[in-house]
């Protein structure tokens, strides 16, 4: 494993942040179709290449859904409260969820079966999702949204993190950026408040150069300085590791402060990279940063393993 230590943080900080895009909202009618041909892409000759193409086929429902969902925008008042409080304006954590992402998420895991190819593992699956009621999904939603991941249900999380995200990026699609405040929360998702699965340094337009860590539900992106921990704003301890002949694009992002990483991903070396896709492609690092000592600071929307019995 390679790795490259930042020695100078502040040469990058001192950039005008002014001049700087700071939320890329999702794009509503390609964020999952481009995500799912990713996914199908770094699939060839990947360890768990089988599973990636099964998501693909759960993106791909994800936006047929999107394309026809209607969601509850937030009203002026619960905006403007969310400014005056400097929170989250469309907080995942919130008493208020939709119930609407129910139906959603019964209607993807509808979409899966008709895609074929259901072996007797993922039958049960659907079976055992489609059987849950309604206080039992939202159990699952809370668990979820809330990080704790010894009360998730490892095989049916994707599929119930899938139709919170198809409802949260519906809904981030439509705001107006200008009503984003700046939160108080380090690292977290200023639309949504969930931490992000990955960052990435875009390239074209007012976007070159320039680092955006992607929300792994809303699927808003938002500026961050590129030598700072995602996890802690630490600019203290960072390092960029890799694996020796792997992929140029990718590297895990580790804080020496928190004993964090996420991935990272430079549009310059791959312009196809997208952050949950190649997230969820590079396992193998993974296990090569809980070797070296650091843990990952949030999970992959769409893989969850089992969590320990201690967690």
């Amino acid at each position: 494993m390679t790795q490259q230590r930042i020695l100078d943080p502040e040469q990058i900080q001192t950039q005008d942040p002014s001049a700087i895009v700071r939320i890329r909202l999702p794009e509503r009618a390609t964020l999952f179709k481009e995500r799912a041909a990713r996914l199908r892409k770094l699939a060839d000759h990947n360890p768990i290449g089988g599973y990636m193409r099964l998501m693909a086929v759960l993106v791909d429902a994800q936006q047929q859904a999107l394309e026809h969902l209607d969601v509850q925008m937030p009203s002026a008042e619960a905006i403007a409260n969310a400014q005056r409080h400097s929170m989250p304006i469309l907080p995942a954590l919130g008493a208020d969820r939709d119930p609407q992402w129910r139906r959603v998420l019964r209607r993807l895991a509808d979409r899966v079966e008709a895609a074929g190819a259901i072996t007797p593992t993922l039958a049960k699956v659907l079976d055992d999702l489609r059987a849950m009621s309604d206080a039992q999904l939202d159990a699952q939603a809370d668990a979820l949204l809330a990080q704790r991941y010894a009360e998730v249900a490892p095989a049916i999380a994707p599929f119930v993190m899938a139709a919170l995200q198809t409802v949260w990026t519906g809904l981030a699609s439509r705001i107006d950026v200008k009503d984003v405040t700046y939160v108080d929360a380090p690292g977290v998702c200023p639309v949504c408040g969930l931490p992000p699965v990955a960052s990435i340094v875009r390239v074209g337009g007012a976007f070159q150069g320039y680092r955006y860590t992607q929300c792994s539900l809303c699927g808003t992106e938002h500026h961050v300085v590129r030598v700072k921990c995602t996890n802690c704003d630490s600019t203290k301890g960072i390092a960029y590791q890799g694996i020796d002949g792997g992929n140029p694009a990718l590297k895990a992002e580790s804080c020496d402060e928190c004993h964090t990483y996420r991935k990272i991903g430079y549009q310059d070396k791959d312009l196809e990279f997208e952050p949950l896709a190649d997230d969820l492609a590079s396992l193998t690092l993974d296990l090569l940063m809980s070797e070296a000592g650091y843990r990952r600071a949030s999970a992959n929307p769409l893989l969850y393993p089992e969590a320990p019995a201690d967690q």
